[in-house]
């Protein structure tokens, strides 16, 4: 039995001013998956994970979290934005882990996974604490959790990031680029916290260009071209069989670690 969409998204659309980023984009995610979006810089890959997560408005179409509309509701033909509260509470069940770390440079690793906890959730300070030392010690720094974000490497603070995130316990975490801004040595120790992830059922959809990454630990492939979906599938179908061109032409960039 197929399980329901966690993610549904039909036919969305995205304006910035006259330019039509994305141009229709359909996707599912269920439970459990990790699907990938992969493009060059500009086909619309980050866009989307922007409007999942409401840091974007979509112009048009659909976005279904668990069967509710993201952000708005369709009251006959017209879209209503949904009230502030209940769009915050869209955004708890959703976590997303940026480019960029976005650590506060004031508080420690612990202190910055306990924040959402206990600001958004309400847990107390102790139940907090736990929750934080938990995931910090399953990201591999369990003994980093006093040290402040300068006292850590970039692929340690980004590991904090996916604690942080993970720890809000959302319904699906959105990876943006999480390695583009990290010296090559230390992309590896983020990939395999994101592996392990995936592999304990985390339902996820992320953006990278790590290909042998994406082919390995997706069950879904989307390859976005100029805001539309050119080629999608099992990750075997679009790397190995890629039917579009410019998908062809994506791949042999990679230094033909892809047979063709």
């Amino acid at each position: 039995m197929t399980e329901p969409a966690l993610l549904q998204a039909t036919n969305v659309r995205k304006h910035f001013g006259e330019i039509e980023v994305l141009k229709g984009i359909n996707l599912t995610v269920r439970q459990g998956q990790v699907v990938s979006l992969i493009g060059a810089s500009g086909s619309g890959k980050t866009t989307f994970l922007r409007c999942v997560n409401l840091l974007e408005e979509h112009d048009g179409g659909e976005i279904l979290l668990d069967g509710d509309p993201i952000g708005y509701r369709m009251v006959g033909e017209t879209r209503k934005r949904l009230s502030e509260t209940k769009i915050s509470a869209q955004r708890a069940r959703i976590g997303m882990v940026f480019q960029q770390f976005n650590l506060f440079p004031h508080l420690t690793a612990g202190q910055n996974v306990m924040l959402g906890l206990t600001k958004v959730q309400g847990k107390s300070a102790a139940e907090a604490k736990e929750i934080a030392e938990h995931w910090l010690g399953r990201v591999g720094l369990a003994e980093r959790r006093d040290h402040y974000p300068y006292q850590l490497s970039g692929g340690q603070q980004q590991r904090v990031a996916i604690a942080r995130a993970v720890a809000m316990q959302p319904r699906l975490l959105l990876f943006d680029e999480v390695t583009s801004a990290l010296d090559p040595e230390l992309v590896a120790e983020v990939l395999g916290v994101m592996q392990a992830l995936a592999e304990s059922g985390m339902t996820m959809l992320l953006v990278s260009h790590e290909m042998l990454f994406v082919r390995e630990v997706s069950h879904h492939v989307l390859f976005l071209d100029q805001g539309r979906v050119a080629q999608e599938g099992k990750p075997s179908e679009v790397f190995d069989n890629p039917k579009n061109e410019r998908l062809r032409s994506f791949l042999g960039r990679f230094h033909g670690i892809f047979s063709r």
